[in-house]
């Protein structure tokens, strides 16, 4: 019930029109509102309501002390404010039966932050958080390489200037992954910066030996390629391979979605799978799925495409499942789907340091309904 019904029903009290069951319905409102300070909303009355209303004929032949006078009151402040919206103290009310249990007000479930997990060359795992910011982390390959926190909580790879290397030296390997609600930033030995969302991880030698930069990438990264014309940086993904000298994109390569994409904001990349390439130019996004035949190329929104990045949830035409995909990896949320959804879309988008709720109002905007039941988003068109 939103506030404009329950300001429709508090207006029919007042002329004496409620019917029997707008009456239960109010009575009903306001006993949450009066044994609970926290405010329910409308799926959490209805789900309320049908429970006391499911109850009503056990207490009818009991005493029960009536609560319409306090309803009057809760009328006359909501015709005063206009708005419907109200906190109450617990009333004394005492009866025979034994009190009934209403539904609880949905725990608010916050947005994701910097989380990640430094796993070095020799297995040993490090938890980011835990570290203070300009902290030398580790050294690696005998100690040519310090791996230190900037103060933003960067991670960052430096190498001894007098450091003797060659080709034919074995690279060490680290990787940084993310949890769920997780995103981190690195800056890797070449100068390099990966940005690293929710749920992804990177593998990446602590130093580039030889005349090539790998980097294996799982989930998603937006990478800023520092410029080396004489040693290419690529990125493995699954299904791809990405070529480039130096240059902006991002990269969305998720084992639970059906497509790897990879979006260019400047420079140029080749994208490579199987014995199909291509060279994208700003501004176009690559697909490639495992059963294709070839790698597709559109133009795009760049910008939607790195929203996560800068901080945002940015939607161009998305559907339902994709958004909520979004919304599981940074809020450790389930989906569930009661009806068909597909041919619900979404664009513009909001903030990813909202709480969860604030996120869903956004978009119901877009005439879909969501309720929150612990972790779990059930969703109906």
């Amino acid at each position: 019930m939103n506030k404009t019904e329950l300001l429709e029903l508090l207006k029919k009290y007042q002329n004496g029109t409620l019917s029997n069951e707008e009456k239960d319905k109010l009575d009903a409102w306001y006993l949450h509102k009066a044994s609970d300070k926290r405010q329910l909303n409308e799926y959490e009355l209805e789900d309320s309501y049908e429970y006391l209303k499911s109850k009503l004929p056990l207490v009818q032949e009991k005493k029960v002390i009536s609560l319409w006078p306090r309803v009057a009151a809760a009328a006359s402040i909501a015709l005063l404010l206009g708005t419907g919206i109200f906190y109450f103290a617990k009333p004394e009310i005492e009866t025979q039966e034994k009190s009934i249990q209403v539904v609880e007000k949905t725990k608010e479930i916050a947005p994701g932050g910097n989380r990640g997990i430094l796993t070095l060359s020799n297995g040993k795992q490090i938890i980011l958080s835990d570290i203070n910011s300009k902290d030398i982390i580790a050294k690696e390959d005998q100690d040519e390489v310090t791996i230190k926190m900037d103060a933003n909580g960067v991670i960052t790879y430096v190498i001894n200037p007098n450091a003797e290397t060659s080709k034919e030296d074995a690279n060490s390997f680290n990787t940084l992954s993310t949890p769920t609600g997780g995103q981190y930033n690195i800056v890797l030995a070449d100068g390099t910066k990966v940005f690293l969302n929710a749920v992804s991880s990177i593998k990446y030698p602590t130093q580039f030996n030889g005349d090539q930069r790998i980097v294996e990438l799982e989930g998603e990264a937006y990478f800023e390629v520092a410029k080396n014309k004489s040693k290419p940086f690529i990125v493995k993904s699954d299904h791809q391979t990405i070529e480039v000298l130096g240059t902006h994109f991002n990269v969305h390569a998720y084992a639970n979605e059906s497509a790897v994409k990879t979006t260019l904001l400047e420079g140029s990349v080749a994208v490579s799978s199987k014995n199909q390439k291509a060279i994208l130019k700003p501004g176009q996004q690559s697909s490639l799925t495992a059963t294709a035949s070839k790698i597709s190329i559109k133009e795009v929104d760049t910008e939607a495409a790195i929203a996560w990045k800068n901080g945002r949830f940015k939607f161009d035409n998305a559907d339902l499942k994709t958004v909520m995909k979004q919304l599981e990896r940074w809020y450790g949320i389930k989906t569930e789907y009661r009806g068909d959804v597909s041919d619900v879309r979404f664009n513009g988008g909001t903030f990813r340091n909202k709480n969860l709720s604030e996120v869903l109002k956004v978009l119901e905007l877009s005439d879909i309904k969501f309720k929150v039941e612990g972790k779990t988003i059930i969703v109906y068109p």
